[in-house]
């Protein structure tokens, strides 16, 4: 953490479920010299200012789509963690003009007011729906992606702003997350609705997701992209670890896989990892090899067909016991079954 000491922290969407936490990660810390929380929820922001109630905290309403706003809050700022972001994939698909708008002009806003601002490193995140997207959420964050390589390939001598990403799988108990659905529908006596249960998902605790924006915040070279290694389930494996966990009997009712849905997700494609780096915990995809025609039309990797794709469906897979070892991790849950 030493390497934000004395630093200012910038939080687009500041004020959702990876804001609160790395900002409250980021203050126990104690290193950074002040936090800025950009977000256009007005309510969101007074609810956390009551909850934090930190010198540190400062809170700025604006939208990523505004980009005289964010050059005007990006003044002063050492570090972006760029987290503002249509994520639900339903009003994606039904409005993909508007994920358009947010992932990615919204992306290419933060970055030129970053390298305006000469600041030093901008980390935007991303998800697994990016990675052979069928969904317009998943192809809005994978151009956001493919925006950050092409703006950290093509900058200018001597730009001091280095531009990375990171890829992780569903954050359990976040925004979207199926395991508060499950939760409630427990809580209400109903069926669990599930798409298919063999259906496979990552899963990962919020916390492993600040552990690997921290790691790509430290070590993050421009153009790279770290890649979580994440454990995997199946959605009805999933739903019975919910169903153990609270002594419960509710049916499981199968409702079938909707629209921009696939059966196992993708963290990282074979693509990528035919020029991976492994990092034990992550994998660091660089950059391709240059901002240069020429290159790109006569270099190929012909290693790539020898290379399977990282899915959720032939990750480590946890069964259901490791599933609710997995949920009793979870703040909400514990508060939930009443552990302190």
């Amino acid at each position: 953490m030493d390497s934000l000491k004395g630093k200012t922290i910038l939080i687009t969407g500041g004020t959702g479920s990876f804001g609160k936490t790395v900002t409250r990660r980021l203050l126990e810390e104690g290193q950074v010299a002040r936090i800025v929380i950009y977000s256009r929820d007005e309510k969101k922001q007074h609810d956390m200012r009551l909850d934090f109630k930190h010198p540190k905290l400062q809170f700025e309403i604006g939208d990523v789509r505004d980009p005289d706003r964010i050059m005007r809050a990006m003044a002063g700022v050492d570090m972006v963690f760029h987290a503002a972001a249509m994520k639900q994939v339903p009003a994606c698909e039904f409005f993909p003009m508007e994920a358009v708008k947010t992932n990615v002009i919204g992306t290419n806003n933060v970055i030129d007011a970053a390298i305006f601002h000469a600041v030093e490193k901008v980390v935007v995140l991303s998800t697994d729906k990016a990675a052979y997207p069928v969904n317009a959420m998943g192809c809005s964050k994978m151009m956001m992606e493919k925006l950050m390589i092409a703006r950290a390939q093509a900058s200018a001598p001597g730009q001091r702003t280095v531009l990375c990403g990171v890829r992780y799988g569903n954050v359990l108990y976040s925004r979207g997350s199926v395991v508060p659905l499950f939760v409630d529908q427990i809580r209400r006596g109903e069926a669990l609705t599930l798409t298919n249960p063999d259906m496979t998902r990552f899963l990962m605790p919020l916390a492993d997701a600040i552990d690997l924006v921290l790691h790509a915040l430290r070590h993050g070279k421009s153009g790279d992209l770290s890649i979580h290694k994440a454990k995997a389930a199946t959605i009805g494996d999933l739903a019975r670890a919910c169903l153990k966990l609270f002594s419960a009997n509710n049916e499981i009712k199968i409702i079938g896989v909707r629209a921009g849905e696939k059966l196992h997700e993708t963290l990282a494609t074979a693509e990528e990892l035919s020029r991976s780096e492994d990092l034990s915990a992550y994998w660091r995809i660089p950059c391709e090899r240059g901002h240069e025609f020429d290159k790109y039309y006569v270099e190929g990797r012909p290693e790539v067909g020898a290379i399977d794709a990282f899915t959720s469906d032939n990750a480590e897979r946890l069964n259901v016991s490791s599933i609710v070892e997995l949920l009793k991790t979870l703040p909400e849950i514990q508060q939930e079954l009443g552990i302190h």
